[in-house]
């Protein structure tokens, strides 16, 4: 599967980084040369299966280190996730003045707890990695996987009771549905380590929420 791939492609990326161990100064290697011979710190790469270590300064261990660049799949994600827990929070803040349910009213504060600071995770993000310049603009949101149409969003804000707790519980599964699948696609093919993070987050969060909405209904 492709994000498996992913996943695997960025835990060998890690297994890398964390070989990569910083000496004090002085150290030596195994040939008995070291920065200290030069002055300041060295870093010690672990070779391969019966090679040695290496000696490296900081800067060769610097151009060792994976390249997590944000590419488009990164950028793309955090643009498109950010306006799809919009969504999710205009949902749920229908909740409290139209659901019987308390499972219902409490999934919502869950849902707004959890995804209001993501928003801010990856707005920040995206202040920190703009698009470059010439990058493509614009995307229709309602394309999204799992977002709610307007007539439906119009169906839920009109609903009461009971009726409004089965529409919501089927709009907010699809729409974690829609939002899971984005990460997965994210973790195939993006670049990012934080939006790694963001989308694994996405996956455990919205997944387990999936299963509960489901028992739910």
């Amino acid at each position: 599967m492709d994000m498996a791939k992913g996943l695997l492609g960025r835990t060998t990326g890690a297994v890398v980084a964390a070989g990569l161990l910083l000496a004090l100064a002085g150290c030596r290697d195994d040939d008995g040369q070291g920065a200290a011979e030069h002055g300041g710190a060295q870093v010690i790469a672990p070779g391969r299966p019966g090679e040695k270590a290496r000696t490296l300064s900081p800067g060769e261990a610097a151009k060792r280190q994976p390249d997590d660049s944000p590419n488009a799949a990164d950028r793309a994600y955090v643009q498109h996730m950010v306006e799809h827990h919009r969504q999710a929070l205009t949902m749920s803040a229908l909740v409290p003045e139209r659901a019987s349910s308390d499972g219902v009213k409490r999934l919502a504060e869950r849902i707004s707890a959890a995804q209001q600071p993501e928003i801010r995770a990856m707005e920040s993000w995206a202040a920190r990695y703009p698009a470059p310049s010439g990058a493509p603009a614009g995307h229709d949101h309602g394309a999204m996987p799992g977002m709610a149409t307007e007539q439906q969003l119009k169906q839920l804000a009109e609903a009461k009771g009971a009726d409004f707790d089965r529409l919501f519980l089927t709009l907010m599964t699809a729409h974690h549905e829609g939002a899971v699948k984005m990460a997965g696609e994210a973790l195939a093919t993006g670049n990012n380590g934080a939006v790694e993070e963001m989308a694994n987050e996405v996956v455990a969060t919205q997944t387990a929420e999936i299963h509960r909405m489901r028992a739910m209904g």
